[in-house]
């Protein structure tokens, strides 16, 4: 049985890959997961390739152990692993409470880890693994420090399991969306720390062009021109220049 699995498939970045996966993929199930059951079932009438939905939440561990069982007793070709859950929880680190960043770091490291760990002895050559990131994955990025410092995480996790993997035919890459108006804000912004958003990219957008670089064969995929001179200029300027620049934008002291 060849199959996708999409996690934080119900909404926001995930929903657009379950698409995009159905467009572009031949599959025999695609696998969803998310917390909200109703989402995944819906999501699943719109999809062409039969759905499983899988309601967990990744911030626990027992959920890793019952996707691990599901694994074992289906024995699927995993094709293709989508790891897009995770959210953002913005504000100056002191003022945030402990609870909900570590609850951050669980959701947007460790699932990922988990996940892919778990699906590696079922993937064979030609499998992919799309690890959902961010363009602050690139610098430190203050008032959203925990954030940025899990999507740097992903980044640096997925280019050198891309590397690992590559006697074995299996290619990782980061994607690395600039913000999108998603479900993402309802969460991660609660009050007027970030004051400025340069500019907004469409979900979608970031998974065709996702799909397109990983038949590419990169490890990292921007969408658009803004968002690659904008990292070209966070990898070629001194961090402090950049926290500077971003702290300036947000009205914050320098």
């Amino acid at each position: 049985m060849n199959i996708a699995i999409i996690t934080g498939a119900s909404s926001g970045i995930g929903r657009s890959f379950a698409f995009m996966i159905d467009k572009y993929y031949e599959l025999d199930e695609i696998w969803v997961i998310a917390r909200r059951l109703d989402r995944l079932e819906a999501l699943g009438a719109e999809l062409k390739a039969k759905v499983r939905a899988i309601p967990l939440d990744l911030t626990l561990d027992e959920s890793y152990d019952a996707f691990a069982a599901l694994l074992a007793e289906h024995k699927p070709d995993v094709k293709v692993l989508v790891n897009a859950s995770g959210f953002g929880y913005f504000g100056p680190f002191a003022e945030r409470s402990l609870e909900g960043q570590l609850r951050m770091i669980d959701l947007n490291e460790k699932s990922v880890v988990a996940l892919t760990y778990h699906c590696l002895p079922y993937m064979t050559a030609g499998a992919e693994i799309y690890n959902i990131a961010s363009s602050s994955s690139f610098q430190p990025v203050p008032y959203i420090a925990v954030y940025g410092a899990t999507k740097s995480f992903v980044t640096s996790f997925s280019r050198a399991l891309n590397r690992e993997m590559k006697p074995r035919g299996i290619r990782v890459m980061s994607v690395c969306p600039h913000w999108c108006r998603t479900e993402f804000f309802d969460t991660a912004v609660t009050d007027d720390t970030i004051k400025y958003y340069n500019f907004f990219t469409p979900a979608e957008a970031v998974a065709e062009a996702a799909y397109k670089n990983m038949k590419r064969g990169r490890d990292v995929s921007l969408c658009g021109f803004k968002i690659k001179f904008q990292v070209f200029l966070v990898k070629v300027l001194p961090h402090s220049i950049v926290m500077s620049v971003w702290c300036r934008q947000q009205k914050k002291p320098v």
